[in-house]
């Protein structure tokens, strides 16, 4: 184990041989960390919690008890390799979540931004991406492969397929079952999720201008009208609103399509 002067470390606890810990740090009781993990300076793992495997986490991350962080990955395919997670600056993890590794399937790693919230139960799942300032609230599923934006929120027992994109700003309401990609600053809902209209709420809360929000709202319903082929439309929104950086961005999402369709409206919800 390597670790600095000033880490407070609970007699009960178990840090194994090649550890590393930064300044700081306070490992409660019971907690374990394995021999590949690293901890950043002004951790604190309150109690009870275990990380595994080849497992970064940077500074002044909180973590609760009965975490599981980058214990073996939830895929069948998994062989044993000897893949990592990385976890940003400044995260809030609660009790019982669980974060996993990556696989060879899917790049090897999953990543975490800073300054994230990951409330009671929630799970990320092997290869995700999470950007900045997300928040999942209490039991969030995160399948494998997901690509979720900064700043967003995903209310409280909702799921995420795999391999679905999650634009910047977007939000997804609670107990919603999300099946496709979900477009930046749009609002998903429902059991099978449709697109419910542009995240205005967080839009305001995050201080972007009231001209830009009209402008994103004129160009949604342009995009998602009745006439034409979504792609078709992307071309009409592009020629329509040639400066606006927002409008790109959702342009860009859609064109740069993954493995899921497109998130919707239903039945004229959201014009």
């Amino acid at each position: 184990m390597s670790k600095a002067d000033t880490a407070v470390i609970h007699p009960s606890a178990l840090i194994e041989e090649g550890a590393r810990l930064g300044a700081n740090v306070r490992i409660g009781p019971f907690c374990v960390v394995g021999a590949d993990a690293e901890i950043g300076d002004d951790c604190e793992l309150a109690s009870h919690v275990v990380v595994a495997g080849l497992t970064r986490i940077g500074p002044r991350c909180r973590i609760f008890p009965f975490a599981s962080i980058g214990h073996q990955p939830q895929d069948l395919k998994y062989h044993g390799e000897a893949s990592t997670l990385i976890i940003g600056a400044d995260c809030l993890i609660r009790e019982g979540v669980t974060i996993n590794p990556g696989t060879e399937g899917g790049g090897m790693e999953t990543v975490i931004g800073d300054r994230c919230a990951f409330l009671a139960n929630s799970h990320v799942g092997h290869d995700c991406h999470v950007g900045d300032c997300v928040i999942l609230s209490n039991n969030v599923m995160l399948a494998g492969h997901v690509t979720v934006g900064d700043h967003v929120i995903i209310g409280g027992g909702a799921a995420v397929i795999q391999f679905a994109r999650v634009g910047r700003h977007a939000f997804v309401g609670g107990l919603s079952g999300l099946e496709n990609d979900l477009i930046p600053y749009g609002m998903a809902l429902g059991n099978r999720a449709y697109l419910g209209g542009l995240n205005i709420v967080g839009l305001q809360r995050r201080g972007f201008s009231r001209e830009q929000i009209h402008e994103l709202r004129r160009a949604y319903r342009a995009l998602f009208a009745d006439e034409g082929t979504l792609l078709e439309r992307v071309e009409d929104v592009a020629a329509a609103f040639p400066a606006s950086e927002l409008v790109d961005e959702v342009l860009s999402f859609i064109r740069n399509a993954g493995k899921r369709s497109i998130c919707v409206p239903r039945d004229g919800h959201g014009h």
